[in-house]
């Protein structure tokens, strides 16, 4: 028996030859609809991103055909069928799935690379840019790439660069928790999609997307939507595909603790109050200094709270537009709160004023959002009607 394909659009047919009988050949043709294939062209000229680029352009085209949401996205699903079926924007699919492929690339570098302080070297002993460097690089790479985002910029490039497309801008953490990639904890990819070509006067609640990329002994991609529910986890295959594992509406009460900053202990009398509470109430630590891993635990165990203050003596050093306004829109679409700015307001309701504009803040339940601003403000007028278990 021998077979082969076309493929016409969406539509793949398969041709089967059999020979029931000698002499004679019958061929059948079986059609079915492969809504997210497509050709990758011109994949190795510039940049390992450029096929993926055309691959998308593809899709898109064909996907508009068909008005793309028709199911509803399930636990299963490989990434682009999860992105059919939860936006009908067909550039915002585009830059999802360039963020994802930056993601397994980096994935892979840190996982191969032998990082000192300053520089990694490869196999041969050859001395390579720094890993957080290099996943600057490769993420901006993508960014140009996909040709729907017109601005991108990072903790280590924080003013815009011109990506040259048009749709979204970007702003991304490309390697959070870098300085202990060598010790071997899990580290990680942030990153926040706003519609448009600004990214100053907006707020966390104007974006389209956010994500990151979770690189542990197993690699994740999380990420949310602002127009569908819930925050969705993608394990990366050995064969290089993203499989919806997880997804999570819901963030209850539990005793899951992971203070950042203690030093602002030494004079913030709030602060110091607060983590005696959680130490008085045997709260389980659950900290590794890494904010990816510290924040994407309370997604995953569906409880707990991170906090990471400032005091006369500690400033704050988290960025608003890379790290805490993306985070915030995982937590929340996953059914938790988070408080920011020493203000009692939702991390997404912080203006951006500056890109490299930095604050406070906290994630949890609505509970330990509520108990942190209570500890620390004094009051919660927002959670003033939530139950909080003692």
């Amino acid at each position: 028996m021998s077979a082969y394909t076309a493929s016409l659009g969406q539509t793949t047919t398969c041709f089967t030859a059999t020979k029931p009988a000698p002499g004679r050949v019958v061929r059948k043709a079986v059609t079915f609809r492969a809504p997210f294939l497509g050709n990758a062209v011109g994949a190795a000229k510039t940049s390992s991103f450029a096929g993926v680029s055309a691959q998308c352009r593809n899709l898109n085209r064909n996907s508009r055909r068909s008005n793309a949401v028709i199911t509803q996205a399930k636990v299963g699903d490989s990434l682009e069928e999860f992105l059919l079926a939860s936006t009908n924007d067909a550039k915002l699919r585009q830059l999802m799935m360039s963020m994802s492929e930056a993601i397994r690339t980096i994935a892979f570098k840190v996982r191969t690379a032998s990082c000192g302080a300053t520089a990694c070297v490869n196999s041969f002993g050859d001395e390579q840019l720094a890993v957080d460097l290099l996943a600057d690089k490769l993420l901006f790479e993508a960014l140009r790439f996909s040709h729907v985002c017109k601005w991108a910029c990072s903790e280590e490039v924080p003013e815009p660069v011109d990506m040259e497309g048009e749709g979204f801008s970007v702003a991304f953490d490309p390697l959070d928790g870098s300085s202990i990639v060598d010790t071997n904890f899990t580290v990680g990819t942030i990153f926040g999609v706003w519609p448009g070509d600004n990214l100053i006067g907006v707020t966390g609640r104007d974006q389209a997307a956010a994500g990151m990329g979770v690189f542990g002994p197993r690699t994740i991609y999380c990420i949310a939507l602002k127009d569908a529910p819930g925050c969705h986890e993608f394990l990366l295959q050995d064969d290089g595909k993203w499989v919806h594992v997880k997804e999570t509406t819901e963030i209850g009460e539990g005793k899951m603790f992971s203070p950042g900053n203690l030093r602002a202990t030494f004079d913030n009398p709030e602060y110091e109050k607060l983590i005696s509470y959680w130490v008085g109430e045997k709260y389980t630590l659950r900290y590794t200094g890494g904010m990816v891993p510290d924040v994407f635990q309370i997604i995953v165990k569906e409880k707990g709270v991170f906090s990471n203050v400032t005091s006369p003596s500690t400033k704050a050093k988290l960025r608003l537009l890379f790290e805490v306004a993306p985070l915030a829109l995982l937590v929340e679409k996953a059914g938790g709160q988070s408080s920011g700015d020493g203000k009692g307001i939702s991390g997404l309701d912080i203006k951006v004023e500056q890109h490299d504009q930095r604050t406070q803040i906290c994630y949890g339940s609505i509970g330990e959002v509520k108990r942190f601003e209570e500890f620390m403000l004094g009051k919660s007028e927002r959670f003033a009607d939530a139950a909080v278990k003692a």
